[in-house]
């Protein structure tokens, strides 16, 4: 899973094993910027070593990532007791605490931006079902296919973005990285184990072959959605302070090459990615 344009492509080659981070690796914790434009800096640790453009990105990226935490934690609650197996339930309950979790971890990053963060801490707390900033995490999960598919694509698109932010220029940011990454794995896996169920076992464990299908057309392209849109200034100023290694369109590229082996395997189909999408 994993490069910038302008400067950012060849600025992890200057440090070894940089470019396995590029390609979407990991390496050993290192306390310099690896990428964008002050390569070999150390990294900021504290709130006030910020240019004031990066503190508000750093802020702005903070939120979105907290809200879509609280969000899934609504999305899935009703499943906790509805789940078809108990290993289901039981799976239900510890995405939940994950999620809550994370939820705390950007909050956290928050807190360092003193009133500001705290502020925005207030209104993610408040937010309700349907309140939410992205269109992914306003959809109620009305069948277990739902489950199956939100985790699966949605959660893996978590997945992207927490590993453009492996080793990024704000310390407290990066450190909080791998914990995150080792629980989201467990979603991922969990969503395509309840789609190829469905698909193998139909009804003797819950839904059916059709209903997988359906929950792929539906969640697929709101997934695809979530990288944001292709010619983004965000996401190419975000690689230049070297807070995130990929632009939005090369880390959908990426995505859409891994799920496409995915779904196949399970023996589902993918639509075109420009079906049904809303941010191009």
């Amino acid at each position: 899973m994993s490069s910038p344009a302008g400067p950012a492509p060849d600025a992890p080659k200057t440090r070894a094993g940089a470019s396995s981070l590029k390609d979407g690796g990991t390496v050993v914790p290192v306390r310099e910027i690896l990428w964008g434009d002050s390569v070999g800096v150390r990294k900021y640790e504290t709130a006030e070593e910020l240019d004031p453009d990066l503190a508000k990105l750093i802020v702005k990226l903070m939120v979105v990532q907290a809200d879509t935490e609280f969000a899934s934690i609504q999305q899935h609650r009703p499943w906790l007791d509805s789940a078809p197996t108990l290993e289901d339930r039981w799976i239900e309950s510890r995405i939940v605490a994950d999620e809550a979790r994370h939820g705390l971890q950007a909050c956290r990053i928050l807190r360092d931006f003193g009133e500001t963060g705290q502020r925005y801490i207030d209104e993610l707390l408040a937010k309700r079902e349907g309140e939410h900033k992205l269109d992914a995490f306003n959809m109620k999960f009305d069948r277990w296919s739902d489950v199956g598919a939100f985790t699966c694509f949605v959660d893996r698109v978590g997945v992207y973005q927490l590993r453009a932010f492996q080793e990024c220029s704000y310390g407290p940011l990066a450190r909080a990285m791998p914990l995150m990454l080792s629980e989201e794995q467990l979603h991922l896996n969990f969503g395509a184990s309840v789609l190829r169920r469905m698909v193998l076992d139909g009804p003797k464990y819950c839904g059916s072959k059709d209903e997988a299908q359906a929950a792929v057309r539906k969640w697929y392209p709101r997934a695809l959605d979530m990288f944001g849109h292709s010619n983004s200034d965000t996401s190419r100023r975000a690689i230049a302070y070297g807070l995130k290694r990929w632009t939005n369109e090369e880390a959908r590229a990426r995505y859409i090459q891994e799920v496409s082996a995915l779904v196949a395997s399970i023996g589902l189909e993918l639509p075109s990615p420009d079906f049904d999408r809303r941010v191009l």
